[in-house]
């Protein structure tokens, strides 16, 4: 029997969650061997045309280019699967969604004219229908490979969805907010790095995006209380997923109060 043909395509990113899947090593090797990658500029110079059984997408959609290509590959893809925040949520690209594109292209490129851009960089899933979004910036290795078993077995693939705060609790790890009073996204943030930064006594920087009914309005407020002016909140928010529609409702309300307070 044919083996199922895998494809990993870049959209606008820094490539670090193919690296992430690269770094895989021997559970690569396991899926390498369960399935014949056929397009992987990252990692072969072989690639080859659809149709393929998975594709995974890593990068955001912001050119019109972009925008054409992605069409056609998921025309091509049986299963189309999102990876990383910058193809789920925008990525940290996306803060130009928030200023004049054309004040940074002349910032940027000697030659702006030639460079054509959308005016804003957007996720995949605003373009095509995504059949799994696997966040984080980058991606949790593990949990991608775990997606592709799954899709591979005809099995709805599961990654966490509780918060960051869960994983504290079950590592023994101590509150940086109550013990430090530091800053920290954890509560409205999705599971994915194991409480990496707060084990570093560091406040969560909401890497794998929001959580499911993230209350964000209350999180705003008790950073507040601890001392955080609205305009600090809004800059913590617009960071890897600042155009995910949670971080980026909440960091606009902010701003917008900020701006009447002001006023």
């Amino acid at each position: 029997m044919c083996k199922p043909r895998l494809a990993v395509f870049k959209f606008a990113s820094c490539d670090g969650c193919q690296l992430s899947l690269l770094d895989a090593e021997d559970h690569l090797l396991a899926v390498a061997d369960a399935v014949e990658i056929v397009y992987f500029p990252e990692a072969t110079s072989h690639m080859e045309e659809g149709p393929y059984d998975i594709a995974l997408v890593e990068g955001s959609i912001t050119t019109p280019h972009d925008a054409e290509r992605i069409q056609q590959i998921r025309k091509d893809a049986r299963y189309l699967m999102t990876i990383g925040a910058c193809a789920t949520a925008g990525g940290i690209q996306a803060l130009r969604n928030w200023a004049d594109k054309d004040e940074f292209m002349q910032a940027v490129y000697a030659t702006p004219e030639y460079i054509q851009v959308l005016e804003t960089s957007t996720p995949i899933a605003e373009h095509v229908q995504v059949d799994f979004e696997l966040r984080g910036c980058p991606i949790n290795q593990s949990q991608l490979i775990e997606v592709i078993r799954s899709l591979l077995a005809g099995q709805t693939p599961r990654t966490p969805r509780h918060s960051v705060c869960l994983d504290c609790k079950r590592r023994g790890t101590v509150c940086v907010t109550v013990a430090q009073g530091t800053a920290c996204l954890g509560p409205v943030t999705q599971s994915g790095c194991h409480a990496l930064c707060p084990s570093y006594n560091r406040g969560c920087y909401g890497c794998f995006g929001p959580t499911l009914q993230a209350n964000l309005v209350s999180l705003s407020a008790q950073m507040e209380r601890e001392g955080a002016s609205k305009a600090e909140i809004a800059h913590k928010l617009k960071n890897f997923n600042a155009y995910s529609p949670a971080f980026r409702t909440e960091s606009t309300r902010l701003v917008q109060l900020e701006g009447d307070q002001r006023g």
